[in-house]
């Protein structure tokens, strides 16, 4: 089976920087002009396998291993493509480009794993082959290799795959990602038997529910708010252009940073998600079904949450990458109906919901959100939970990192509990949550 380490880069001087920098950016020169290549032999029905002008081109500068590597990448994706093709229920489009030079590209290399090597320890390093104009421009010696920083841990041993290494320009940092073939009897750990469930959602982006009791809640409101300002900008923007002039290279950078953004959050989300569910032993995660969209909501606000600011196919496609590094399992289940049910008694019919909130004639009092992931989890494993045992944590977004935020109230909760809560001692990095501040919609979009 195929397992994936991912760690961070960090050149050690500006040089490396600069090299390194080089590399991704003639990684994705190549990849356009091939690319734009075989899209204009494809449209007038001629061979598209010609490559070699192309690798002749840049195996200066990548590398012939590297270069060979990135055009082999585009081939893929061409048979990828083909393959659609021939599924008349499929209306697939030809690979697209990795950005330009104006606007921006997506500044992304592929590496042979016979041309690099990873040397983990105290002093984690990766070298890697370039091409040799590099090394004579850059005074590297002919035998000698890119020297990089490693920070992280392998979650994998095994037989490695190629090398993919991409420059996040949200955070300013260089991440690679290394597929592993390990044995297909391999366990990360023996003891991961634990369950969690997932609700996605307007407001909160992830309400999660373990087996094991431990609930986690990811706010979204700032994250949406801010990526409503930029939308606001590039409308006031828009309306100032010339009426034969429908957008300026402005825009374009104002959508494409507002975008990269989101992902930039949303990757960071599931990968703290995941990390911190693999420490309490979660082999198996289920996550609602939402890939038939949403109703529309009662706000404008809220339907450009739902339809503008929603990435489902994009969060469960980073969440199944991640989640298959620590060998954990993603089940998609219908959430039909956990939003309106007790999670205690079961029963639709004596619950009320009033914005975030859930309240049932039995007792039952807590966030709408993480009631529905419990309701989740107890209708894809068809075995009810007890309630959770420790106070959920509420994480916010910082523009670098998911921080605790104010640990939320339990799932269920009499008044005494609430007032432990209230009495209890702050930390400086958290506040707690005042339970009449209800948020602006509910829903199960984000």
């Amino acid at each position: 089976m195929i397992r994936t380490n991912t760690f961070e880069v960090v050149p050690r001087t500006d040089r490396d920087a600069e090299i390194l920098r080089r590399m991704l950016d003639a990684s994705a020169s190549l990849w356009n002009e091939v690319n734009y290549a075989r899209r204009q032999r494809f449209f007038d029905d001629e061979n598209i396998w010609e490559t070699e002008k192309f690798y002749d081109r840049y195996v200066g500068v990548l590398g012939g291993a590297s270069a060979q590597t990135v055009i082999r990448r585009n081939s893929e994706a061409w048979k990828s493509f083909f393959a659609l093709c021939e599924n008349p229920d499929e209306s697939p489009s030809p690979p697209g480009y990795w950005g330009n030079e104006d606007d921006g590209r997506e500044l992304r290399t592929y590496v042979r794993n016979d041309a690099y090597d990873i040397q983990w320890g105290d002093r984690s390093r990766l070298e890697i082959r370039i091409g040799q104009d590099l090394k004579d421009e850059y005074g590297l010696g002919y035998y000698e290799r890119l020297s990089l920083e490693v920070r992280g841990e392998p979650h994998w041993e095994g037989d490695p795959g190629r090398l993919v290494i991409e420059y996040d320009e949200l955070s300013e940092t260089f991440r690679a990602s290394q597929p592993v073939t390990v044995p297909d009897d391999r366990q990360d750990s023996p003891l991961a038997h634990q369950t969690a469930a997932l609700d996605l959602g307007v407001n909160t982006l992830v309400a999660c529910t373990t087996s094991g009791g431990q609930q986690y809640r990811y706010n979204g409101k700032p994250l949406f708010e801010r990526f409503r300002e930029t939308t606001e900008h590039i409308a006031d923007l828009r309306a100032k252009l010339p009426d034969d002039q429908p957008t300026s290279r402005r825009i374009r950078r104002l959508y494409r940073k507002r975008t990269r953004r989101r992902d930039h959050a949303v990757k960071a989300l599931v990968r703290d998600l995941v990390s911190r569910l693999h420490q309490q032993g979660v082999a198996t995660v289920i996550v609602g079904d939402l890939s038939g969209g949403f109703e529309a909501k009662w706000t404008a606000e809220v339907n450009e949450m739902v339809h503008n600011f929603w990435t489902y196919r994009k969060f469960t496609n980073q969440l199944q990458a991640v989640c298959e590094e620590y060998g954990m399992e993603v089940v998609v289940h219908s959430e039909a109906g956990t939003s309106q049910s007790c999670p205690d008694c079961g029963r639709i019919e004596t619950t009320t919901r009033h914005q975030r909130t859930l309240t049932c004639a039995c007792g039952f009092d807590g966030h709408a959100d993480l009631a529905a992931s419990r309701n989740l989890l107890t209708q894809a494993t068809e075995n009810s939970i007890a309630g959770p045992t420790a106070r959920p944590m509420r994480f916010k977004w910082d523009n670098h990192e998911w921080r605790p935020h104010e640990p939320a109230s339990a799932g269920s909760t009499d008044s005494a509990q609430r007032r432990s809560a209230r009495d209890a001692p702050e930390n400086p990095n958290e506040q707690r949550m005042n339970p009449q501040d209800a948020a602006t919609a509910s829903g199960d979009g984000w």
